[in-house]
């Protein structure tokens, strides 16, 4: 059953009512900085232990090849399909909205100063997996960075044992749906990682670090 906590005519803070959930964030950099320190000195050997140690299982490659997102597209139950093209849709009609536009101001005479709003270039998005089926996360840092602009975009999502070693079909789907191609079996913080450093691929190829890494939340 959910609590209910009625605060009408309590002068209690309701941060000390109803607290969030709360995280060690210095605990947590000193856990991960291991597998941080690993990736950045190992490369993509040092992803896939970690992967392996972490999520049971060990991607068959680090990138999802286009076969595989186009046959998860294809599996799609079109029940699903038309969900995710309609949440596309009504986030996208919300996020053009939100562009903005150059601004010039004339400071003295013949004198101007112009704002201007210019995108990354390339943009890492985490999906998470696991517990559950998340391809609102793909929609919505997906489409947010294609209205701004951004022209390279690559999401990492994790590897799953129930399906190869390879992301959710949804999550892939999802992507494809959106035309995202470059796409990679990995999660956690070697994931953030791989982004942040990037590494040559074993089957060749190179995931470039991005500029910018986003994530639900």
């Amino acid at each position: 059953m959910i609590r209910r906590i009625d605060l009408r005519g309590s002068s209690i803070d309701p941060r000390v009512a109803v607290p969030r959930a709360a995280m060690d964030v210095a605990d947590a950099a000193d856990r991960i900085a291991p597998i941080l320190r690993e990736v950045r000195e190992e490369g993509a050997e040092a992803v896939l232990r970690w992967s392996e140690q972490l999520d049971g299982v060990r991607p068959p490659a680090l990138r999802v090849p286009a076969e595989q997102i186009a046959n998860a597209e294809a599996g799609l139950e079109p029940a699903v399909r038309a969900a995710l093209l309609e949440a596309i849709d009504r986030t996208k009609r919300a996020h053009l909205d939100q562009r903005r536009t150059d601004t010039t101001s004339v400071v003295v005479a013949g004198g101007t100063v112009t704002e201007r709003w210019i995108p990354v270039e390339r943009v890492g998005l985490y999906v998470p997996g696991g517990r559950a089926v998340y391809p609102s996360s793909v929609i919505m840092n997906v489409v947010p960075a294609q209205v701004a602009g951004v022209s390279s975009l690559v999401v990492v999502s994790p590897p799953q044992r129930d399906f190869g070693g390879w992301p959710h079909p949804t999550i892939l789907g999802a992507c494809a749906l959106l035309g995202v191609d470059e796409v990679y079996s990995v999660g956690g913080a070697q994931a953030i990682a791989m982004l942040a450093y990037g590494v040559d691929l074993p089957a060749g190829g190179r995931c470039e670090p991005v500029d910018l890494v986003t994530g639900p939340g």
